[in-house]
C-alpha cells in the first residue's frame, strides 16, 4: 500500500522528473520520485558508514604489524590459487 504526499515542485523540477520518465528511469513522476528516495537513502547510508570507518582508523591506525598480516593473508591466497 502507498500513502499520498502531496509536494509542490518548481516547473524546472518537474520538467527534470519528465525527462527522467522520457529517459526510461521511471513509467512514471511517481516512480522517478521514488526511486529518487531511495538512491538518497541508499547514498546517505553509505557515507555514513564510511565517515564510520574513518572514524574507526582514526582512532585506532594501522600499524605496520598490520600491513605485514595484510601482505601474508594475500600471499597466502594467491599461492592457494590453482592458476
Amino acid at each position: 500500500m502507498t500513502t499520498p504526499v502531496p509536494t509542490r515542485f518548481s516547473e524546472e523540477e518537474l520538467a527534470l522528473i519528465d525527462e527522467l520518465v522520457d529517459g526510461g528511469v521511471g513509467d512514471t513522476r511517481s516512480a522517478v520520485i521514488r526511486r529518487g528516495v531511495h538512491h538518497l537513502a541508499d547514498s546517505v547510508q553509505r557515507a555514513r558508514v564510511g565517515a564510520s570507518i574513518a572514524q574507526s582508523y582514526r582512532e585506532r591506525p594501522q600499524t605496520s604489524e598490520d600491513d605485514d598480516l595484510a601482505m601474508a593473508s594475500a600471499i597466502a591466497m594467491t599461492e592457494a590459487e590453482s592458476w
